[in-house]
């Protein structure tokens, strides 16, 4: 994350306006920039997991990661700079709780891709800040306008409930899967067998579907999920919640933050970056399973066929078998042994 994107460029490109300010930084922050700002005060509120991993070390407690800013790190801030995300209910929830806090008169910044739909932040926030495009670069829009009026917020409002078999779903903003069940990851369940027993990690859980669904096969199955995203940590013990599933919920970046080994590492990872393509996450997943499996334990993930998943997955165990398909997606399983490649990382 130390390469500045787009959307942070273009808000260098008025760092002066800043000197004198407090400053807090929200949204789909995916870089170090708060870090480097010159102002009178650097504050971030993130949902990401791993952009507090990346901001904590020079900003302390001034950087915090969880579903809702908090008061008192708002304190005292007269300046919002929001990267807007990829998701527009994401970008209406993280907004509407932000404004909710803040005082009315407020400065604010709103920055992102065009692509991505910033244009739309004029309407979304029209009844509580009127916004004015101040620039356009890199193929980024940035706003500026004041806060007029606070919302009333409420998070409660935001969830969202659906049914997939016997389990109902809970879902918050921004989480993926959030309307319902993806294809993948019915292809993903599908290929499973049921009475597992062991050990069982769900990575980059979302609303908690893949595990929700394998308590109700596997009743003596142990699980622990984790995500990066504060919305899907929250959706995922909600799930578990409701459905009288228990469960260990863990923030962590990939295996950041996990202990142990598993029988089961399962997961339907995402590939996309914001709006770019990316693997990275991925491969991290494979390459890192060999720390958390036994030796005959398995990860099993499905992915868009179209990805080399495959390579990596025989470099770092040797083989893998194709479980179940169809024309867009692949379920991948792949079990650690003795001559598994990736046993010579310990």
């Amino acid at each position: 994350m130390s390469a500045l994107t787009p959307a942070s460029e273009v808000i260098l490109r008025h760092e002066d306006e800043f000197a004198d300010r407090r400053v807090v930084f929200a949204g789909d922050l995916q870089d170090t920039l708060p870090a480097q700002l010159s102002a009178a005060d650097v504050r971030v509120h993130t949902s990401q997991y791993h952009q507090w991993q990346a901001l904590s070390p020079a900003l302390g407690d001034r950087c915090r990661f969880g579903l809702l800013a908090e008061e008192d790190l708002l304190a005292g801030c007269d300046t919002l700079v929001y990267y807007w995300p990829k998701n527009k209910p994401e970008a209406q929830f993280q907004l509407m709780q932000l404004f909710s806090l803040l005082p009315v008169g407020c400065e604010l910044f709103i920055v992102g891709e065009n692509r991505a739909g910033v244009r739309s932040a004029e309407a979304i926030v029209e009844e509580y800040a009127s916004l004015a495009k101040i620039d356009s670069a890199r193929r980024c829009g940035l706003y500026h306008g004041l806060l007029e009026k606070r919302p009333d917020f409420s998070p409660e409002a935001w969830w969202q409930h659906y049914t997939t078999g016997s389990l109902t779903i809970a879902a918050l903003p921004g989480v993926f899967s959030r309307d319902g069940l993806d294809i993948g990851s019915h292809l993903l369940l599908s290929s499973l067998e049921p009475h597992l027993k062991g050990k069982v990690l769900d990575v980059g859980c979302g609303a908690g579907v893949l595990a929700a669904a394998i308590a109700k096969m596997s009743p003596k199955a142990k699980l622990t999920l984790s995500d990066v995203s504060a919305a899907a940590l929250d959706s995922s013990r909600e799930t578990l919640r409701i459905n009288n599933i228990e469960g260990d919920v863990i923030a962590s970046n990939v295996y950041s933050d996990i202990q142990g080994r598993f029988d089961l590492i399962i997961s339907n990872p995402p590939f996309h970056d914001g709006l770019q393509t990316s693997l990275q996450a991925a491969e991290t997943l494979i390459r890192g399973a060999v720390r958390h499996l036994p030796i005959g334990g398995e990860l099993r993930i499905v992915a868009n066929a179209f990805l080399p998943y495959p390579n990596v997955l025989d470099a770092i165990f040797g083989g893998h078998d194709v479980v179940a398909q169809t024309g867009r997606f692949k379920v991948y399983r792949a079990i650690l042994g003795r001559s598994s490649p990736g046993l010579k990382a310990h």
